[in-house]
């Protein structure tokens, strides 16, 4: 039989920056994509469609990590990362390059904001003590 680890709890005040983290992507990055997700004039590129669907899902999401910031944080993970991703190989080359196009160098702060501010917010005492050294669920 294995035991299983007691998850560590977190002080009231990390859960209460949590929330506030949510609800500042889900308010400010909703802020920007609902009205464009609800009011298109025209019809949309794959891409842009996709890009669309996917900050208006992760908004809505981040609500609900106001209620449930913990079980939530993987949202957060997920937010840092991609938009690390994105720095790293959509802003990075073109900008090492001198070949910035305008719509990556405008998208560049509220990116950029995400991956300095996301990492600052995570308790990673208690994801490296839930997600690396728990042992993961069974296989059978």
């Amino acid at each position: 039989m294995v035991q299983i680890q007691s998850r560590p709890e977190l002080p009231v005040y990390r859960l209460y920056v949590l929330r506030a983290s949510y609800l500042l992507i889900g308010l400010w990055q909703g802020s920007r994509t609902w009205p464009a997700i609800l009011h298109h004039t025209r019809p949309w590129d794959f891409w842009h469609g996709v890009g669309m669907s996917f900050l208006g899902a992760l908004t809505l999401i981040c609500l609900l990590g106001v209620r449930y910031p913990v079980r939530m944080m993987p949202l957060l993970i997920f937010e840092f990362t991609w938009k690390l991703i994105w720095v790293l190989a959509a802003w990075l080359p073109p900008h090492l390059g001198h070949t910035l196009a305008p719509d990556i160098a405008d998208s560049f702060l509220g990116i950029f904001l995400g991956v300095v501010v996301v990492p600052l917010v995570l308790p990673w005492g208690y994801l490296w003590k839930t997600y690396v050294t728990t042992p993961g669920d069974r296989w059978r």
